[in-house]
């Protein structure tokens, strides 16, 4: 019987520090990841979330002084793209070399209603959020293994349409229909996108003094009854990268809001 126990006990101990191991050498350890987007907000969260979980990570995006100024001393490395000229996706592509995953969280949203959108706003948002992640696989793609991934991001305004964002609802719908077809054009290599709905990630400031009481709105709308955070999009998005069994999927990390 006391044998049993020390063998129980031994196995018990054996299982902790393989836990304890895994934990700490993290989900992406040796792994390099790209971000596209600014150095603050959802961006900014899914780096730090990235670097936690020990990946390598390369953050990229128009305005690289600001990238090097945000991520200083952090030990990510920084690059210039611009996600609407495909010459300037193919240049990051060959700097970089092969990478194992891709995020892009670009975007231009078009919002205001009808009478108020301009052909160019709209095209603009669809360059920046449906077409550029489409170039952004056929440009890295060919360079990373097949247990890579990418991960786009759509928005719950593809689900709960609202007055003032008919082009961004259309945008991350389109969204949407291109991570189910690179999934299946691109496999094994996944792909798939994180929905976020109302967070509180920077996006939201130009709404001035107006912005505290529409948060209030919402939160008291939603299910949540709160407003996200940028912690909350860069878990799924972690998630999405280590998750080898799951591709064609767009994340709702939206706190329920498309069910009021």
């Amino acid at each position: 019987m006391r044998k049993d126990l020390e063998c129980v006990t031994w196995k018990a101990i054996v299982l902790f520090t393989v836990l304890k191991e895994r934990k700490m050498a993290g989900t992406l350890q040796g792994k390099t990841v790209l971000v596209i987007g600014r150095g603050s907000g959802i961006s900014r969260a899914i780096v730090d979330a990235a670097i936690a979980e020990g990946a390598r990570v390369i953050a990229a995006g128009r305005n690289r002084e600001a990238l090097e100024a945000a991520y200083k001393e952090t030990g990510v490395s920084v690059e210039s793209v611009d996600v609407t000229d495909e010459n300037s996706i193919v240049a990051l592509a060959e700097t970089l070399g092969p990478v194992d995953h891709v995020v892009s969280t670009a975007s231009a949203r078009a919002k205001g209603a009808l009478g108020e959108l301009s052909a160019e706003a709209i095209l603009t948002s669809f360059r920046t959020k449906v077409v550029g992640p489409i170039i952004l696989a056929k440009h890295f793609a060919p360079r990373m293994p097949a247990t890579g991934s990418f991960v786009m991001f759509s928005g719950a305004s593809a689900l709960r349409p609202e007055p003032g964002f008919l082009a961004v609802g259309a945008t991350n719908g389109a969204v949407d229909t291109v991570v189910r077809s690179l999934a299946v054009e691109l496999a094994p290599i996944r792909v798939n996108a994180v929905s976020p709905g109302t967070v509180d990630s920077g996006a939201w400031d130009g709404l001035g003094e107006s912005k505290a009481p529409f948060f209030e709105k919402m939160a008291a709308a939603n299910p949540v009854r709160r407003i996200g955070a940028p912690e909350d999009i860069a878990q799924a998005v972690i998630f999405a990268l280590t998750n080898t069994f799951m591709t064609g999927v767009s994340m709702a990390i939206d706190g329920g809001q498309p069910l009021v």
